[in-house]
């Protein structure tokens, strides 16, 4: 699969604006829409985990392997670093119990024993929770016919969150996958089967549709007007398809910084809360001015997560990098 630059923009995208909304949380300002970029992160997962299947077809097994691979290791170590900050008092307001410790380290919905929420001890890592279903399902559709996994996974998703919206319930793994978010995912592997077919807009179709959906963004942040998945779902599903336009249309140009932070987007959703929290403790505790306070705090959240993915990332996914398969092995999965 060649790099899709426009979609690598998205990702970089994405991951500054949940640093933006985490920043101005911390500051007390309002960029509430910035929670939006896991939206975009959802629509884009099912895109390229579609994609990716289509062009290198794999077993349930190895596609598992795969993700677990590229997921794993760094989310647990950033939730190791949590919990040793909770243990020696780092985190005063974070109270760790086993059980929960557990359930965060594999993507268990449970309540925090901190807040009641239904976050694990890395808060942010709650979008893996509903990553993690998807790439369960994901693996379970690749046993059925090329043509029935769309439908089939479509037809399953939709069904949960009408079961979510007529029955009602408190435990948190029935709260969290009969929500309307996951059909985000499917929205994604849609797209993904039309980008496939070569069926996607024209270049002005493409840039209404992007105008269509920064526009929502903007209003809602700047009329500061309620919003949930209902409605960043359908504008990140037409800010996706609208950069897919320009893409196919040779519209997209390959840009060093924006693609490097989309190749660094994981790192920078996982490792920028730390980076902002010393960043607002030392700026409040050097009387800094709050915009000034909030711009530190942005710039540290995302350089500590490129600095992650270099120096962490990267090193973890070679050492956990699937070896080569033998010649046997090769032709056993060609068949």
């Amino acid at each position: 699969m060649k790099t899709l630059y426009g979609i690598q923009y998205l990702r970089a995208l994405a991951a500054i604006a949940v640093v933006l909304f985490h920043a101005a949380e911390r500051t007390d300002y309002a960029f509430a829409i910035g929670a939006a970029g896991v939206d975009v992160f959802f629509v884009i997962s099912g895109f390229i985990m579609w994609v990716i299947s289509e062009n290198r077809p794999a077993s349930p097994a190895r596609f598992l392997s795969d993700r677990l691979r590229r997921i794993v290791p760094v989310y647990w170590l950033a939730t190791a670093v949590m919990v040793l900050g909770g243990i020696v008092g780092l985190f005063p307001n974070l109270i760790l119990s086993l059980q929960h410790v557990l359930a965060s380290l594999f993507f268990v919905p449970m309540r925090s024993p901190s807040n009641g929420e239904i976050w694990p001890v890395l808060v942010q890592g709650w979008t893996l929770n509903f990553e993690m279903f998807f790439y369960a399902a994901f693996a379970a559709a690749l046993f059925l016919p090329r043509n029935l996994r769309l439908p089939m996974l479509g037809a399953l998703f939709a069904a949960l969150v009408i079961l979510g919206a007529t029955i009602s319930s408190d435990n948190p793994l029935f709260l969290t996958y009969t929500r309307p978010i996951i059909l985000e995912f499917v929205a994604g592997m849609a797209l993904g089967a039309l980008w496939l077919k070569g069926f996607v807009p024209k270049v002005r179709i493409g840039g209404f549709l992007l105008a269509l959906s920064l526009g929502g963004f903007a209003t809602i942040a700047l009329l500061r007007l309620p919003f949930d998945e209902r409605i960043c779902g359908p504008l990140a599903v037409t800010l996706v398809l609208g950069t897919l336009s320009l893409e196919a249309n040779s519209m997209v140009r390959h840009a060093s910084i924006p693609a490097f932070l989309g190749n660094a987007s994981y790192s920078i959703y996982l490792w920028h809360t730390f980076a902002i929290s010393v960043a607002v403790k030392l700026g409040m505790g050097l009387h800094m001015p709050v915009p000034l306070v909030f711009a530190v705090a942005v710039m540290a959240g995302v350089v500590a997560g490129s600095l992650a993915y270099l120096f962490v990332e990267k090193p973890l996914i070679r050492v956990f990098q699937r070896r080569p398969a033998s010649p046997r092995m090769r032709l056993r999965e060609a068949r």
